[in-house]
């Protein structure tokens, strides 16, 4: 009842909640003084708004059980590296939640790599992930090899 009143508060509506919930089952053992509050306050500080936040949780609930040390930080860093500015990180994030849950050896530092063999620079990936978030969700194999070898 408190973690659903507090989805509640955050901005979510009762059928998010209902989503959210029978998405990731395990944010009903999550904490919301060790866990939840904290993501949220981290998001904030990371230049999302309060409805940005909301609706992050309500497309990837998956996001409330990731460490703020292991996971996020360590993902904002690499994109801030990357040459994505803090607002650019806001909007992926705002975007595509779902790129929070993915693992930086085994998704993301492969397509950048797989970018930079197509011909794209630096620059211009990290354009296309500030621009187009999900493509980080992509395969390599299953879904932008065959796209580039139709284009």
């Amino acid at each position: 009842k408190p973690l659903v009143q507090w989805l509640l508060d955050l901005g979510l509506d009762k059928a998010q909640v209902a989503k959210a919930i029978a998405r990731s089952p395990q944010i009903c053992s999550l904490s919301l003084e060790a866990n939840l509050k904290p993501l949220v306050l981290w998001l904030l500080d990371q230049g999302l708004d309060k409805s940005q936040v909301a609706k992050a949780i309500a497309r990837h609930p998956q996001i409330c059980g990731l460490s703020i040390e292991a996971n996020l930080k360590p993902l904002v860093q690499w994109l801030l590296d990357l040459g994505l500015d803090k607002a650019q990180v806001a909007k992926a994030i705002a975007r595509s939640p779902q790129i929070c849950s993915l693992s930086l050896e085994a998704n993301l530092k492969p397509l950048v790599l797989w970018l930079l063999d197509q011909g794209l620079d630096k620059s211009q990936v990290a354009k296309a992930i500030a621009r187009h978030p999900q493509i980080c969700g992509l395969s390599i194999e299953a879904n932008l090899k065959p796209l580039v070898q139709w284009l």
